[in-house]
């Protein structure tokens, strides 16, 4: 998969998920950083550091994000199917990092 190809992938998991329960730990972290609560918008402006990339903007270095818990799809060239084209058998737990905007800058081309 190409930094193209996994920003993209990245970006439409972030902004199409349908889950809730990182809501209190983004705001929590947020908050504790200094960031006012009314300026926290998860799936607008807090985003994983390969969909702030989709996006145009670079997480600077050094910035510290949230710790959040998503679900990514596990795949098998195994399970493809008819009724399966994709090979999805499911989904995995994983631990990634999100980002406020106000930790990144807009990439100068």
């Amino acid at each position: 998969m190409t930094n193209t190809e996994l920003q993209a992938e990245a970006l439409t998991r972030a902004t199409s998920s349908q889950s809730l329960t990182n809501y209190p730990t983004i705001f929590e972290g947020f908050l504790a950083k200094g960031i006012p609560e009314d300026q926290i918008l998860p799936r607008e402006n807090v985003f994983t550091y390969h969909a702030w990339r989709a996006l145009g903007r670079q997480v600077r270095k050094g910035e510290h994000g949230v710790q959040v818990l998503t679900w990514v799809p596990m795949r098998s060239q195994k399970a493809v199917s008819d009724d399966n084209p994709s090979g999805t058998i499911g989904r995995r737990p994983k631990s990634s990092t999100v980002f406020h905007v106000s930790q990144t800058d807009r990439i100068v081309s």
